[in-house]
């Protein structure tokens, strides 16, 4: 049952401390001293923990439950209240400084929201450890250029040449954010333009993109003779150019078939924002076509061993193996690049491919992106 202050009031102290429960993790512990300290117990990320929120009566009951609310909204969102409390002590500490550090702080809260947990664990690792101990404590407005070109070549210096990058990109974030809200005049990690090493950029996704192999490749996936499942899912990836992972993750009941349309849910895209993918006639034919062999579970591809699970992520790049094709000549994620090849060819418009490979948080119009989908293969098919 849940706590009343008549129930709080009436509760005597204890030889040993123990506990009132009320509702939603939220308790009181009252100890022999009759100190009566409010607690959320709450899990995360596998671990039980627990968070202080005052003690009662300067803490009421009523304002208890609205910390407890607040801390199971920042849950809801994959962010541990804890970290998020001793977070925002630091910035308040900081603040009146304008230092570094609290202005990266104070960005960081209002915009990491989306981020997915190990982005934000990453982003603050990193800055953390590099960046923080040389500048952190610096009044932003007082930071040159050569302070912060300093700090990110000690990233570079151990070899660590697109972190550096990363770094920079960051600071230069933290930068505009102060002049925005009027704590900097300007930018300086734009005066260090050049001044790191290149990141030596190599061809990560093989993928074919000449029209001649294209179509020799579309016909061998045609006469795939292994398991329909993965038939299905080989001959999808060309026609909707999502990730792999995003294509063996699909549940029907994302599938809109009224609609011919594919709504992928923000928790599952890399942009963390919800992504609709139009279906073409031979996508919806396909699907149709293996609607009777999954459709009674959740995954559109299920593993081969349970239904619980979708296929995996080896599943189509072993398919394509089987086929002929090497790691050099073409893996799962090269239809993305074929796709945004082709459709530059075609004469599309750059930012309608990118925002429908999901590479932007902005859509286009569903009117553009069907026609751009049901336009593509349609020469080589």
């Amino acid at each position: 049952m849940s706590l009343t202050d008549i129930k709080i009031r009436a509760a005597k102290p204890r030889e040993k401390a123990y506990k009132l429960a009320d509702e939603k993790g939220l308790y009181m512990l009252i100890t022999p001293t009759n100190s009566r300290c409010w607690y959320l117990k709450y899990r995360f990320a596998g671990k039980e923990k627990k968070l202080a929120f005052g003690v009662y009566p300067e803490v009421t009951l009523a304002i208890a439950r609205s910390k407890r609310d607040e801390a199971r909204k920042l849950l809801g969102n994959n962010i541990d209240p804890g970290v998020e409390k001793q977070l925002n002590k630091r910035v308040k500490k900081l603040t009146m400084e304008n230092s570094f550090e609290a202005l990266t702080r104070e960005w960081y809260i209002k915009y990491s929201n989306k981020w997915t947990p190990r982005h934000r664990e990453r982003f603050f690792t990193r800055l953390e450890k590099d960046i923080f101990p040389w500048i952190g404590d610096r009044p932003i407005n007082e930071i040159t250029a050569p302070e912060l070109l300093n700090a990110v070549r000690r990233i570079e210096s151990r070899g660590a040449i697109e972190t550096a990058h990363r770094a920079l990109q960051n600071c230069g974030r933290v930068f505009r954010y102060a002049i925005a809200t009027g704590r900097a005049v300007r930018d300086i990690s734009s005066d260090l333009k050049g001044a790191l090493q290149p990141i030596n950029k190599q061809r990560h996704h093989a993928s074919i993109t000449d029209p001649k192999e294209i179509a020799k490749l579309l016909r061998t996936i045609n006469s795939y003779e292994g398991y329909l499942v993965t038939k299905c899912a080989l001959q999808l990836a060309p026609l909707i150019f999502v990730r792999p992972g995003e294509l063996r993750h699909a549940e029907w009941a994302e599938i809109d078939f009224e609609n011919a349309e594919w709504h992928i849910p923000a928790h599952k895209m890399k942009m963390r924002t919800k992504h609709i993918v139009p279906l073409s006639l031979q996508a919806i034919k396909i699907l149709k076509e293996l609607h009777p062999l999954t459709g009674a579970g959740k995954y559109v591809f299920p593993s081969v061993r349970t239904t619980q699970r979708p296929m995996s992520e080896n599943t189509v790049v072993g398919a394509l193996r089987r086929l002929g094709y090497t790691k050099d000549e073409m893996t799962g994620h090269g239809f993305r690049s074929m796709a945004s090849t082709l459709l530059n060819e075609q004469g599309w418009n750059r930012d309608a491919i990118e925002r429908q490979l999901a590479h932007t948080e902005h859509r286009i119009g569903q009117g553009m992106a069907r026609a751009l989908v049901r336009s593509h293969l349609l020469y080589y098919i």
